[in-house]
């Protein structure tokens, strides 16, 4: 592979890294946040655990708007100072709200990343290389979440009352870093070329990644699936419904897997399933090892047994592990039982939907509506991330909590979806690896190539 699309492809994707760093280390700072201004279940959901989920869904929802006005290159940037400013506010915050101000500020952040981030990777990539370049996004998301976890784990005790400030204002410094990096990248090839009508950039861009030849090649493939005499296609005039209906279901299930109830709450989930505070802390390490571990092996195989195979694998292991989880919280079985379980729950996810989705999302859509297209299903995700995050507390809180005595039923309302998706992949995804993402336009779009 070329080094100098990977170092690219790398940077862009470092935004995953920040994406999973900022949604993940506000667990360790739930509970001192909750005892020090003793809010309501309902307060706490809505505001201190879920307003950064509130600013991901407007984040991802307008993310498309910069990203075609301005370029992949100029959001990506933005969005590295959104997460600076946020890291710093949320770590001084003097009140609950000054400090959801400013976790929304961060959400914004993350929300665009998921749109900017998968489609300029998909779109300076070729169809060999795609898969592993754009799983680097979620390589790097998981990266982030174990770093959170370790960085919780090491500043419990840094700072007394105030670690929980420590553990949300560090991440400005990779924040700031990542902001100087992308200033270097150029700008996508085929935004240059069907946005702004600049083939001579869209052209040197190329022939920094490709050959002359591949890159006039590459140039001419672009502009002939995109003619400039056609007429301006908007995302819901029907033609793309495929992508669509593709598009909203992948990132529907990925939350209804239960993925983003685990991660947010994990210390409290593993303090039910009987270990000690300090013990589900550390425990929460091992959750983000085994996320980074098999979302390698997930990076590695999407090229080679490609998506749908994958998503196969996910499903299953989903449908196994959540059964279990539930059964083992049901019946009382040890805090190891549960813990391994846990564990096998975000293998499956990593391998699975944890590799796919971003790349996936940022394929199937043309060239012309990509920035939308990806909105569309980044804010499906955010929007049922933000739900379950807002709704936890009233299922989960140990005093007022619907479930308050035993979450089982949680778990097995999870492998139920699962077992969902599992009949979706097996009926309805299509298979992506290998094909150009022009070639994949027309096929979705029931154009002829």
């Amino acid at each position: 592979m070329n080094s100098k699309l990977f170092k690219i492809s790398l940077t862009a994707a470092l935004s995953g890294f920040l994406f999973g760093f900022d949604t993940v280390v506000i667990s360790g700072a739930n509970l001192p946040i909750k005892e020090l201004w003793n809010t309501s279940p309902w307060f706490h959901g809505t505001f201190i655990m879920s307003m950064a989920l509130w600013g991901t869904v407007i984040g991802s929802l307008l993310g498309g708007i910069p990203c075609d006005r301005f370029g992949r290159k100029k959001t990506l940037f933005w969005i590295g100072i959104l997460y600076a400013v946020s890291a710093l506010g949320s770590g001084l915050a003097t009140d609950p709200y000054m400090f959801s101000f400013f976790r929304f500020i961060g959400g914004l952040g993350v929300g665009a990343s998921s749109v900017a981030a998968p489609i300029y990777i998909s779109e300076i990539s070729s169809p060999e290389n795609r898969g592993k370049l754009g799983a680097l996004y979620q390589f790097n998301l998981v990266l982030g979440i174990l770093i959170a976890f370790i960085s919780n784990y090491l500043l419990q005790g840094f700072g007394g009352d105030n670690d929980w400030r420590w553990m949300l204002g560090i991440e400005s410094i990779p924040a700031i870093l990542y902001t100087v990096m992308v200033i270097k990248i150029p700008n996508s090839p085929r935004w240059l070329a069907i946005k702004k009508g600049d083939d001579e950039g869209a052209l040197a861009t190329l022939k920094l990644l490709y050959t002359d030849q591949e890159a006039n090649d590459k140039l001419q493939d672009i502009k002939a699936h995109n003619p400039t005499s056609e007429v301006k296609e908007k995302l819901f005039s029907g033609t793309y419904k495929t992508p669509l209906i593709l598009a909203f279901l992948i990132a529907f299930f990925n939350q209804l897997s239960g993925i983003n109830f685990v991660l947010y709450y994990a210390p409290e989930i593993l303090e039910r399933a009987g270990l000690a505070a300090q013990e589900s802390l550390f425990s929460s390490i091992s959750i983000g090892i085994v996320n980074l571990i098999f979302t390698f092996v997930g990076v590695w195989l999407i090229d080679r047994l490609g998506r749908k195979q994958l998503m196969k694998i996910g499903s299953i292991g989903y449908i196994i592990s959540l059964g279990m989880v539930g059964w083992g919280f049901y019946s009382g079985a040890s805090s190891v039982l549960l813990l391994t379980f846990i564990l096998i729950f975000i293998a499956s996810h990593a391998i699975g939907q944890g590799a796919v989705i971003w790349v996936f999302i940022s394929e199937i859509f043309p060239n012309k509506i990509r920035a939308f297209g990806q909105s569309w299903g980044t804010g499906t995700h955010w929007v049922f991330a933000a739900i379950i995050t807002l709704i936890t507390p009233i299922f989960l809180d140990a005093d007022k909590g619907i479930f308050k005595d035993n979450p089982w039923p949680i778990f097995m309302f999870f492998a139920g979806m699962m077992v969902l998706q599992l009949l979706f992949v097996l009926f309805m995804m299509p298979e992506t690896k290998g094909i150009s993402l022009e070639e994949l336009s027309d096929k979705l779009s029931g154009k002829k190539s």
